[in-house]
């Protein structure tokens, strides 16, 4: 039971990691899968920790990283994440799931669709603004606070998952404040 809570919430961190840039999780849980026992893959996710599959992830990692830095560019580089990181959301609640939960893998994927795609959306809608408001200035320290987070994020959900919880907790507290703060300020 314990192990299935971490499990998903491993997931929903890494999938919500992968909204910001899909390949820093993936490649994440690929070399822990690999190089640990931290991530352990069932069938057919174990392809996940293969050499190819980390080469591949490792290149597409650098390519989004530059890409993702640059104005105009970065833009049309959300719009090719836009099937992407979902994707990758997707495939990483399934296999973080698998194990333990058994959840069936259309609703584990369908999770991580929706986590991931929800992350991406925020970002590839805020990203334009930024660009707007600093001139394309701001667009590579915010790329890389967001890749930074994803990091961050990707590690704690893997290695510290109850922390994960405590996050979603607060996550969902600072919803309901803030909707019953606008609620109490539409009162007035």
């Amino acid at each position: 039971m314990i192990e299935g809570l971490l499990d998903l919430a491993s997931a929903f961190g890494l999938s919500t990691s992968a909204g910001l840039n899909a390949y820093i999780p993936m490649l994440t849980v690929a070399l822990l899968g690999r190089f640990t026992e931290l991530v352990e893959f069932e069938e057919p996710w174990t392809a996940l920790s293969s050499w190819w599959i980390i080469a591949l992830l490792a290149i597409l990692l650098v390519i989004e990283t530059f890409a993702d830095k640059i104005p105009a560019v970065d833009s049309v580089n959300d719009i090719i994440q836009t099937l992407i990181r979902p994707t990758a959301g997707a495939i990483l609640f399934a296999a973080q799931t698998q194990s333990t939960m058994h959840l069936h893998p259309v609703l584990a994927m369908g999770c991580g669709v929706v986590l991931a795609g929800s992350v991406h959306a925020v970002k590839t809608g805020a990203r334009p603004v930024v660009t707007a408001t600093t001139g394309g200035v701001g667009n590579p320290v915010v790329s890389t606070v967001e890749d930074a987070i994803a990091a961050v994020t990707s590690f704690v959900a893997v290695i510290f998952p109850y922390l994960m919880i405590i996050w979603l907790l607060l996550f969902i507290a600072l919803i309901v404040l803030f909707f019953r703060w606008r609620r109490g300020r539409a009162r007035r």
